[in-house]
């Protein structure tokens, strides 16, 4: 009669979800805040470009590829779309809209950082096209940066094409608003958090050890 060796191990817990402990949190706070930062820097320098240039009476930085020019702009981005001011209104609380609706499930931080970009620059040429001259919807918005051959932007113009920019490099590579990446399973996205929801058994007997026999089992198969 041959007795078995005990095994005082706990049984593994099978009940509890991996995924859940290395879930990344929201990051609808960081979104927010950095589209706050950006807004108010566009607005900012908006104010500080109305009160110190004059049109048509650039200040020339390095000679004349960099300056600073006060332009009123009724179009998109860049100048673009000069004559449709009140659909690029509508357009751009649509973003607003949506931008805020995605970062209510965001967790990627990157995406944050293009979301936020893209929220903070549609905010700040909104507010222009609500407030400003000539009227509500067709407000026209404040450009005073001139590069070379570029035609004139402000803050919030940058913000919105680094923004978009990131967002499309985010999409190519596979990188999804929740945070993981497609192609990828959870032991590729966050080793480290696998290793930890699945820790290797410290009482497991290694196949080299020999088996030690039970004091009496000698004597009983001797009977």
């Amino acid at each position: 009669m041959m007795i078995g060796v005990s095994d005082d191990r706990p049984p593994e817990d099978n009940t509890a979800d991996p995924a859940t402990k290395t879930t990344p949190p929201l990051r609808l706070r960081a979104l927010l805040i950095i589209a706050a930062v950006l807004f108010c820097l566009d607005l900012l320098t908006k104010t500080i470009a109305v009160a110190t240039l004059e049109p048509g009476e650039p200040v020339y930085l390095v000679g004349d590829f960099a300056r600073f020019t006060l332009v009123r702009n009724p179009g998109a981005a860049f100048s673009m779309a000069t004559g449709m001011t009140w659909l690029l209104t509508l357009v751009a609380a649509a973003v607003v809209i949506g931008v805020v609706r995605i970062g209510r499930t965001l967790r990627s931080p990157w995406w944050a950082i293009g979301l936020g970009l893209v929220l903070g620059g549609a905010l700040g040429n909104l507010i222009d096209r609500l407030f400003r001259a000539p009227g509500p919807l067709q407000g026209h918005v404040v450009d005073f940066v001139a590069i070379g051959w570029w035609p004139v932007f402000n803050v919030a113009d940058s913000a919105i094409v680094c923004g978009a920019i990131l967002l499309v490099v985010l999409t190519v590579f596979g990188f999804e608003p929740d945070g993981t990446r497609t192609g990828r399973g959870p032991a590729d996205e966050d080793p480290a958090a696998t290793a930890q929801a699945d820790p290797p058994a410290e009482n497991e007997p290694k196949n080299d050890e020999p088996k030690k026999d039970t004091p009496g089992a000698g004597e009983e198969n001797a009977a």
